[in-house]
């Protein structure tokens, strides 16, 4: 676990023990390099192992030899030991099938081949979610070896755990993590649908209030059914297409070089696959970081071609990320474009998994999933944890059982260049109400797609995305992706009938729900109360159990301990977040971010600024 500075808050990153070659997913065009993993199975190169192996069980290898920098206490018990007299260690790295440890002093009894009994306590953001707990389990020591720092000399003991870790957590945790979440799950499910019966009952003293309730209630699982019932389109060894991905960049000097080497670092054929880095002149250093981190990519082997794969272009003026996105798709060779947030880092597989859907000619653009990197910084990154999860994974997947995605997402998605140029004059050209639409610009090219073409997700193309852990900068995109939602939610409103009747009657209803909310909350918990002298409990109910689905479906599927704060999020959307939009009703033609400096950032507060100064000199308030 590593933790990094950015703006005043340490973020809790995960951090992969680095491999001593650069590019170590690409595979081998000439095969020369064969390794060898922690468990004694022999992976070769990507393409020879697709026709023998399903990428499900290359996804498990991975997860099962990749290796995590530690810091935590272990205990060792030897056989025959007492728990109090266990040998005191630090970890170093572990992975799912072992641990390094460095002793606290030198021991001399522990043996190569002996079996221990070892316990150990993995903190949140070491390991993937759902590996943080408490291990207590068998391990064989493989191997022991001296490490010199400076002036001092290290013990240090290698051991293979009897049981991977993923085996053990399935016993110890995750079993009963599913069966909990699936019992509970039902139970709110029923819960909810007896309340809404209760709907029908009242239904004529209360028309409008009561078909709200009903609508919400089946919009929100009818979502949870479909996304359910989503199923990946699986990986075809036979279709790789061309891939040019695009990675627009504006001062993001802490993150593009990993960005970068992750987009290169892709299971996918070396002539196949391209990296362009736009740099919408940046203010800070990310130039120089992306030529250094060019540089040592170039520095591979020349069998990887890297030299004709990665390349950089810098705007000669700000011209906003849509102008840094046409430029890359201008400079690119392939026909399908991926576009990847310079915060974002792909999973090896993430690009093979993202083409898939393409399989079908009239497929115009797929989105993957996004997660968040940083999700055990604070109280902040955790609630967006939950709330990414069942964004994509269910929201998104319910939408993609329809082909019709209305968001490509930003961090990861991909498109038919054909497509991207047709649409790119009135992309980079587009007004609402006589404003440039400066943000949005996912959910807005994912409208031009739409009209024509059908749009997807591929919950396995994943990568993962640095989000706001300051209160006051997440609010601020919060504020930004309502407008924007608001905005093309009413343009995909004027064409999106000619989709499947039932995706357009699911459109329209997510449409009506969201903004007609804070009328319906402000009418239950202060109107009835004061009026009528009765408890909102009917409705506060209600919200639990709506809540419950977000946080038991996290529970079930990822089997993590954040689980918890899904309730959390929704408590704090319903008092907070949601009041955000009826702001966006009457501000979604605003232009600016909020969170950068924009052209559109930059004017209104020299705009702002102006209006005080002029006010100061009349005397009037500011």
């Amino acid at each position: 676990m590593i933790r990094r500075q950015r703006k005043r808050i340490e973020e809790v990153l995960t951090s992969p023990r680095s491999d001593r070659r650069t590019l170590s997913n690409v595979p081998d065009p000439e095969n020369i390099r064969v390794t060898l993993d922690r468990r004694g199975m022999q992976e070769q190169d990507a393409t020879t192992v697709d026709a023998e192996m399903d990428s499900e069980y290359l996804s498990k290898l991975r997860m099962l030899s990749l290796r995590y920098t530690a810091d935590f206490e272990v205990l060792i018990v030897a056989k025959g030991q007492k728990k109090k007299s266990g040998i005191k260690a630090r970890a170093v790295d572990i992975s799912s099938t072992g641990i390094l440890v460095e002793l606290q002093r030198p021991i001399d009894e522990l043996k190569v081949e002996d079996t221990v009994s070892i316990r150990f306590d993995i903190p949140p953001g070491t390991m993937p979610e759902g590996f943080e707990s408490k291990v207590k389990t068998e391990a064989v020591i493989i191997r022991r070896f001296d490490h010199t720092l400076g002036n001092q000399v290290k013990q240090m003991i290698a051991f293979e755990f009897v049981k991977p870790l993923t085996e053990y957590f399935q016993k110890k945790r995750w079993g009963y993590s599913v069966y909990t979440a699936s019992g509970l799950l039902f139970v709110a499910v029923v819960l909810i649908m007896l309340m809404r019966a209760e709907s029908i009952i009242y239904f004529k003293y209360n028309l409008v209030l009561y078909l709200y309730s009903l609508t919400a209630a089946a919009f929100l699982l009818t979502r949870y059914l479909f996304g359910a019932l989503y199923r990946d389109v699986p990986i075809n060894p036979d279709y790789m297409p061309g891939v040019s991905i695009i990675i627009p960049c504006f001062n993001e000097e802490e993150w593009i070089h990993r960005t970068i080497l992750s987009c290169m670092n892709q299971d996918y054929p070396i002539d196949k696959l391209e990296v362009i880095v736009v740099d919408d002149r940046s203010t800070d250093k990310s130039v120089e970081q992306i030529e250094k981190t060019i540089e040592m990519i170039h520095r591979e082997a020349d069998r990887y071609l890297t030299k004709e794969r990665l390349r950089m272009h810098v705007l000669t003026e700000n011209g906003g990320k849509r102008v840094a996105l046409v430029k890359g798709v201008e400079m690119a060779k392939h026909d399908l474009v991926v576009f990847v947030d310079s915060d974002s880092f792909l999973d090896p597989m993430a690009i093979k998994h993202l083409v898939q859907p393409f399989q079908d000619p009239r497929m115009g653009g797929v989105a993957g999933r996004t997660d968040v990197e940083n999700k055990y910084t604070n109280s902040v990154t955790k609630l967006q944890t939950v709330r990414y999860y069942i964004a994509f994974r269910i929201m998104k997947a319910a939408e993609s059982w329809f082909d019709s995605v209305t968001c490509l997402s930003g961090p990861l998605s991909c498109y038919r260049k054909e497509l991207i140029e047709k649409h790119t004059h009135a992309w980079l050209n587009q007004k609402f109400l006589g404003q440039p639409a400066t943000f949005g610009d996912d959910r807005s090219m994912t409208n031009f797609i739409l009209r024509t073409h059908r749009t997807g997700y591929q919950d396995r193309a994943i990568c993962s995305t640095i989000v706001p852990s300051d209160m006051g900068i997440f609010l601020k995109q919060q504020m930004r992706w309502k407008r924007s939602w608001l905005r093309e939610s009413l343009i995909a409103g004027s064409f999106i009938w000619r989709k499947e009747p039932f995706m357009t009657l699911f459109f329209y209803i997510g449409l009506i729900v969201p903004i007609a909310a804070p009328v319906i909350v402000l009418y239950n918990l202060v109107y009835v109360p004061l009026m009528y002298h009765v408890f909102p409990g009917t409705f506060l109910m209600g919200l639990l159990l709506m809540a419950m689905l977000m946080s038991l479906a996290h529970l079930l599927l990822r089997k993590s301990k954040l689980w918890i704060f899904g309730l959390v999020f929704c408590i704090f959307y319903e008092f907070i977040l949601l009041w955000q939009m009826p702001v966006a009703w009457v501000t979604f033609w605003k232009s600016t971010w909020g969170t950068r400096e924009t052209p559109q950032d930059i004017e209104a507060r020299n705009k702002k600024e102006a209006r005080k100064n002029k006010n100061k000199k009349r005397g009037l308030p500011l």
